[in-house]
This record gives structure tokens, C-alpha cells and sequence, in this order.
């Protein structure tokens, strides 16, 4: 995700934790320097959109790597057809409006 512009022999190189955060900082800081997002914000907000998309907890799980569901239970938001899909595997013949 974040690569620096200078390049050693094999490729696009990574940039350090430090300058990584100092970047995210800067082109996120809407009141100055210091009030941006750090990474860990970063982090979770992709799993927010993940889980807002779909995402399984399953595969939530698998792309963060936390080890226990119950640390990802609010990015994973499953929309009202997802539980009706769900719901209509118990009945697949009740169709109901």
C-alpha cells in the first residue's frame, strides 16, 4: 500500500512505519498537522467497507487476522437481504413477501 518512490534493485520499496503514518497524516489532516487518521484507523476502515459489503466474518477474519470473532463483530454488518437469504435456507419453500 504504501511504497516509496525510490526503488532498490528488486522492486518498489517499503516505506517505514513511521513515514507511512506521517503521510496518511498529512493527506488526511483537515485541522492541521497531527489530526488525521493513523493507520490503525485505516486499517479497520477497510474492513468496515468490507463488512458493509458482504464480507463473511469468516473472510473478515482471514484479511485482518484477529483470532477471535467477537474483536470484529462491529465491521460486520450483513444487509437485510443477506439475513433474508440466509433465513430462506432454513424454508426454502416458505417464500414469503
Amino acid at each position: 500500500m504504501f511504497v516509496t518512490h525510490r526503488r532498490p534493485d528488486t522492486g518498489l520499496a517499503r516505506l517505514s512505519y513511521g513515514q507511512a503514518r506521517a503521510l496518511l497524516d498529512e493527506h488526511t489532516a483537515l485541522r492541521g498537522p497531527g489530526t488525521g487518521w493513523d493507520l490503525h484507523e485505516y486499517r479497520h476502515s477497510g474492513l468496515t467497507h468490507l463488512g458493509k459489503q458482504g464480507a463473511s466474518l469468516l473472510m473478515l477474519m482471514a484479511k485482518s487476522r484477529h483470532k477471535k470473532p467477537e474483536n470484529l463483530r462491529r465491521y460486520f454488518e450483513p444487509s437485510p437481504e443477506a439475513i433474508s437469504e440466509l433465513t430462506s435456507l432454513l424454508a426454502p419453500g416458505d417464500a414469503r413477501p
